[in-house]
């Protein structure tokens, strides 16, 4: 499912132009998105948590160069699904 078929799919539902859906979804990503850069986790009770996860510094291997390479530790953001979310989606009732 693509950003214009949940676009769509809402404007069918709500009875919203689908301009103004548009808006108000780039605007929720958006916000989503501005938040987590503040270095803050987003909550949405019953869908899921989008947080940040710190990823260790680390000791890899180039292997066309045949040498070692650190890699610094980082920050990656993740969604983790609610437990109702994900009991759904794995099928089980």
């Amino acid at each position: 499912m693509t950003k214009a078929d949940i676009v769509n799919e809402i404007s069918k539902s709500t009875g919203v132009e689908k301009a103004q859906v548009q808006q108000i979804v780039e605007a929720f990503m958006e916000s989503i998105k501005d938040a987590m850069i503040a270095d803050n986790n987003v909550y949405l009770r019953g869908f899921g948590s989008f947080i940040i996860k710190q990823r260790a510094q680390k000791v890899a291997r180039n292997i066309s160069k045949n040498t070692t390479m650190t890699i610094p530790a980082h920050k990656i953001p993740a969604f983790k699904p609610a437990k109702s979310f994900a009991v759904k989606v794995k099928g089980i009732k």
